[in-house]
Protein backbone atom coordinates (compact mmCIF):
# COMPACT_ATOMS: atom_id res chain seq x y z
CA UNK A 1 0.00 0.00 0.00
CA UNK A 2 0.97 3.31 -0.50
CA UNK A 3 1.60 5.89 2.28
CA UNK A 4 -0.42 9.32 1.76
CA UNK A 5 0.58 12.74 1.41
CA UNK A 6 -1.04 15.30 3.54
CA UNK A 7 -2.28 18.55 1.36
CA UNK A 8 -3.48 21.73 3.24
CA UNK A 9 -7.51 19.92 3.19
CA UNK A 10 -8.60 18.60 6.72
CA UNK A 11 -8.32 15.30 5.37
CA UNK A 12 -6.98 11.45 6.67
CA UNK A 13 -7.16 8.10 4.56
CA UNK A 14 -9.28 5.09 5.71
CA UNK A 15 -6.95 4.23 8.36
CA UNK A 16 -7.54 0.51 6.90
CA UNK A 17 -4.91 1.55 4.30
CA UNK A 18 -2.14 1.94 6.83
CA UNK A 19 1.30 0.31 5.83
CA UNK A 20 2.17 -3.10 7.95
CA UNK A 21 4.67 -1.17 10.57
CA UNK A 22 1.63 1.42 11.23
CA UNK A 23 2.34 4.48 9.27
CA UNK A 24 -0.56 5.83 7.54
CA UNK A 25 0.47 9.55 5.80
CA UNK A 26 2.98 12.09 6.18
CA UNK A 27 2.90 15.65 6.05
CA UNK A 28 -0.20 18.44 7.46
CA UNK A 29 0.69 20.34 10.47
CA UNK A 30 -0.36 20.23 14.08
CA UNK A 31 -3.23 22.93 13.63
CA UNK A 32 -5.89 22.03 16.32
CA UNK A 33 -8.43 20.74 14.03
CA UNK A 34 -6.02 18.44 12.22
CA UNK A 35 -4.79 17.22 15.97
CA UNK A 36 -8.65 16.46 17.19
CA UNK A 37 -9.57 14.48 13.89
CA UNK A 38 -6.45 12.49 14.08
CA UNK A 39 -7.20 11.25 17.48
CA UNK A 40 -10.72 10.68 17.08
CA UNK A 41 -9.26 8.60 13.81
CA UNK A 42 -7.20 6.41 16.13
CA UNK A 43 -4.14 8.71 14.59
CA UNK A 44 -1.35 10.46 15.90
CA UNK A 45 1.88 12.08 14.80
CA UNK A 46 5.02 10.54 15.68
CA UNK A 47 8.26 11.85 14.36
CA UNK A 48 11.83 13.32 15.24
CA UNK A 49 12.24 15.86 12.19
CA UNK A 50 10.07 17.24 9.41
CA UNK A 51 7.63 16.33 7.62
CA UNK A 52 5.05 15.17 10.20
CA UNK A 53 4.34 11.21 10.05
CA UNK A 54 0.99 9.93 10.99
CA UNK A 55 0.57 6.79 12.48
CA UNK A 56 -2.34 3.84 13.75
CA UNK A 57 -0.51 1.15 14.17
CA UNK A 58 -2.95 -2.48 13.88
CA UNK A 59 -2.87 -4.49 15.95
CA UNK A 60 -3.47 -1.20 18.75
CA UNK A 61 -1.71 -1.37 22.75
CA UNK A 62 -4.73 -0.78 24.77
CA UNK A 63 -5.54 -0.80 28.51
CA UNK A 64 -8.75 -0.99 29.79
CA UNK A 65 -8.87 0.76 33.10
CA UNK A 66 -10.91 -2.16 34.49
CA UNK A 67 -7.79 -4.27 34.35
CA UNK A 68 -5.11 -2.30 35.47
CA UNK A 69 -2.88 -3.73 37.80
CA UNK A 70 -1.52 -2.19 40.63
CA UNK A 71 2.36 -3.44 42.00
CA UNK A 72 2.66 -4.16 45.61
CA UNK A 73 5.71 -1.38 45.26
CA UNK A 74 3.00 1.68 43.89
CA UNK A 75 0.37 -0.05 46.88
CA UNK A 76 2.97 0.67 49.72
CA UNK A 77 3.78 3.94 47.98
CA UNK A 78 0.06 4.84 47.90
CA UNK A 79 -0.40 3.57 51.52
CA UNK A 80 1.96 5.95 52.50
CA UNK A 81 1.13 8.77 50.15
CA UNK A 82 4.81 9.28 48.83
CA UNK A 83 4.10 11.75 46.58
CA UNK A 84 1.44 14.73 45.63
CA UNK A 85 -0.64 13.99 43.28
CA UNK A 86 -2.42 17.14 41.13
CA UNK A 87 -4.00 16.98 37.64
CA UNK A 88 -3.63 19.80 34.70
CA UNK A 89 -1.04 22.20 37.59
CA UNK A 90 1.39 22.25 35.43
CA UNK A 91 1.17 20.64 31.94
CA UNK A 92 3.89 22.67 30.07
CA UNK A 93 6.11 21.42 32.86
CA UNK A 94 5.31 17.85 32.40
CA UNK A 95 5.45 17.78 28.75
CA UNK A 96 9.33 19.51 28.85
CA UNK A 97 9.90 16.95 31.43
CA UNK A 98 9.08 14.26 28.71
CA UNK A 99 10.99 15.96 26.11
CA UNK A 100 14.25 16.28 27.98
CA UNK A 101 14.11 12.71 29.62
CA UNK A 102 16.55 10.13 28.40
CA UNK A 103 15.05 6.85 27.10
CA UNK A 104 16.82 3.73 26.46
CA UNK A 105 18.09 3.17 22.39
CA UNK A 106 16.47 6.59 21.43
CA UNK A 107 18.64 9.15 20.84
CA UNK A 108 16.07 12.01 20.05
CA UNK A 109 12.51 12.97 20.26
CA UNK A 110 9.68 13.73 18.77
CA UNK A 111 8.72 16.12 21.21
CA UNK A 112 9.73 18.92 19.61
CA UNK A 113 9.23 22.73 19.92
CA UNK A 114 6.17 22.38 17.53
CA UNK A 115 4.92 19.31 19.48
CA UNK A 116 5.43 21.41 22.55
CA UNK A 117 3.10 24.21 21.18
CA UNK A 118 0.54 22.02 19.42
CA UNK A 119 -0.32 20.29 22.04
CA UNK A 120 0.17 23.61 25.08
CA UNK A 121 -2.53 25.08 22.44
CA UNK A 122 -4.76 21.43 23.03
CA UNK A 123 -4.21 21.94 26.80
CA UNK A 124 -5.89 25.61 26.90
CA UNK A 125 -8.56 24.24 24.73
CA UNK A 126 -9.55 22.10 27.30
CA UNK A 127 -8.18 18.29 25.52
CA UNK A 128 -4.98 17.89 26.51
CA UNK A 129 -4.52 16.96 30.43
CA UNK A 130 -1.52 16.26 32.29
CA UNK A 131 -0.97 14.23 36.07
CA UNK A 132 1.65 15.33 38.27
CA UNK A 133 3.62 13.93 40.81
CA UNK A 134 5.48 15.99 43.21
CA UNK A 135 7.90 15.30 45.84
CA UNK A 136 9.13 18.47 48.46
CA UNK A 137 7.60 21.30 45.78
CA UNK A 138 9.28 19.55 43.15
CA UNK A 139 8.19 18.25 40.24
CA UNK A 140 9.08 14.57 39.73
CA UNK A 141 7.30 12.47 37.48
CA UNK A 142 4.19 12.75 35.57
CA UNK A 143 2.34 12.09 32.38
CA UNK A 144 -0.03 14.01 29.46
CA UNK A 145 -2.26 12.91 26.65
CA UNK A 146 -5.50 13.99 24.78
CA UNK A 147 -8.74 12.78 26.24
CA UNK A 148 -11.81 12.85 24.19
CA UNK A 149 -15.33 11.35 25.16
CA UNK A 150 -14.86 8.37 27.08
CA UNK A 151 -10.97 7.95 25.81
CA UNK A 152 -7.39 9.10 26.99
CA UNK A 153 -4.47 8.84 24.78
CA UNK A 154 -1.80 8.55 26.74
CA UNK A 155 1.28 10.58 24.80
CA UNK A 156 4.44 10.51 27.26
CA UNK A 157 5.50 10.23 30.80
CA UNK A 158 8.98 10.67 32.77
CA UNK A 159 10.37 9.88 36.17
CA UNK A 160 12.81 11.84 37.97
CA UNK A 161 12.75 9.39 40.85
CA UNK A 162 12.13 6.08 41.46
CA UNK A 163 8.36 5.14 40.89
CA UNK A 164 7.64 8.52 40.43
CA UNK A 165 5.68 7.99 36.83
CA UNK A 166 4.18 4.31 37.65
CA UNK A 167 2.91 6.40 40.62
CA UNK A 168 0.76 9.26 38.67
CA UNK A 169 -0.24 6.54 36.17
CA UNK A 170 -2.15 4.58 38.75
CA UNK A 171 -3.25 7.73 40.57
CA UNK A 172 -4.85 8.73 37.14
CA UNK A 173 -6.07 5.54 35.94
CA UNK A 174 -8.44 5.80 39.02
CA UNK A 175 -9.64 9.25 38.40
CA UNK A 176 -10.14 8.24 34.69
CA UNK A 177 -12.06 5.26 36.09
CA UNK A 178 -14.12 7.42 38.65
CA UNK A 179 -14.79 9.43 35.39
CA UNK A 180 -15.69 6.77 33.63
CA UNK A 181 -13.39 6.53 31.13
CA UNK A 182 -13.64 3.15 29.07
CA UNK A 183 -10.26 2.87 27.02
CA UNK A 184 -6.76 3.81 27.57
CA UNK A 185 -4.92 4.41 24.06
CA UNK A 186 -0.93 3.13 24.92
CA UNK A 187 -0.04 3.65 21.16
CA UNK A 188 2.48 1.26 20.41
CA UNK A 189 3.88 -2.20 23.44
CA UNK A 190 5.77 -1.35 26.17
CA UNK A 191 6.59 -3.99 28.68
CA UNK A 192 6.47 -1.38 31.63
CA UNK A 193 2.58 -1.25 30.42
CA UNK A 194 1.97 -4.66 29.76
CA UNK A 195 2.91 -5.48 33.41
CA UNK A 196 0.12 -2.72 34.58
CA UNK A 197 -2.19 -4.74 32.28
CA UNK A 198 -2.31 -2.87 28.81
CA UNK A 199 -2.90 -5.63 25.68
CA UNK A 200 -2.97 -5.71 22.22
CA UNK A 201 -6.24 -5.25 20.57
CA UNK A 202 -7.06 -5.96 16.73
CA UNK A 203 -7.04 -2.25 14.66
CA UNK A 204 -11.13 -2.96 13.97
CA UNK A 205 -11.86 -3.65 17.72
CA UNK A 206 -10.12 -0.39 18.56
CA UNK A 207 -12.09 1.70 15.87
CA UNK A 208 -15.11 0.04 17.04
CA UNK A 209 -14.36 1.01 20.80
CA UNK A 210 -13.28 4.48 19.49
CA UNK A 211 -16.81 4.88 17.96
CA UNK A 212 -18.44 3.59 20.75
CA UNK A 213 -16.70 5.81 23.43
CA UNK A 214 -15.91 8.94 21.68
CA UNK A 215 -19.50 9.09 19.18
Amino acid sequence: MAIFALSDALYFPPVHLVEKDGLLAVGGDLSPERLLLAYSSGIFPWYEHPPVLWWCPDPRFVLFPGEFKRSKTVRSLLNRNAFDFTVNRDFEGVIRQCRHVKRVDQDGTWITDEVVTAYCNLHRMGYAHSAEVWQNGMLVGGLYGIRLGGVFFGESMFSLVSNASRYAFTKYVELLQEEQVQLIDCQIYSEYLESMGARMIEGKQFAALLKQYNP
